[in-house]
């Protein structure tokens, strides 16, 4: 199975405003990265996009290691977060409804088509490749080419 080493990152001008995600794909011996841009947006619909458009640029079956400065991201893959949610119908221990449910289940379903482990990175802290991700993930909102 390949392993890929996947970074991710999300960014908003305004909460909820123009956003965009930038990716970074590595593997032994390729590096690729991705970026789009949305009008109307939120940063954590960012987050989980950048981690979807990575997986889905997936062509087969792979041990993919992420890496995200989303704490929700990596809370709600590891600690169970998601699994209790989906038992309670999408709604959080708190009793409000689950936000970006669209965007978490089509994260759940790529899940299953990889072996994949989420880490938490600090954003902003010098990481090389955070870093680019949040250049990619800017520069694509600045572009004014929005998917939406």
């Amino acid at each position: 199975m390949t392993a890929v080493i996947i970074y991710t990152d999300g960014a908003c001008s305004g909460n909820p405003g123009p956003g965009g995600y930038g990716v970074v794909l590595t593997t032994a011996s390729k590096r690729k990265e991705l970026s789009a841009a949305f009008r109307m947006t939120t940063n954590n619909r960012m987050e989980l996009s950048a981690v979807i458009a990575a997986l889905s640029e997936l062509k087969f079956k792979c041990e993919a290691s992420i890496y995200t400065d989303s704490q929700l991201i990596v809370d709600a893959m590891t600690k169970g977060w998601i699994e209790n949610w989906q038992a309670n119908n999408w709604v959080t221990s708190a009793k409000s409804k689950v936000k970006n449910i669209d965007l978490w289940e089509k994260l759940l379903a790529l899940c299953k088509e990889h072996k994949v482990t989420f880490h938490w990175i600090r954003g902003h802290s010098g990481h090389r490749e955070n870093e680019r991700c949040d250049e990619l993930a800017r520069q694509a909102i600045k572009s004014g080419y929005f998917l939406d």
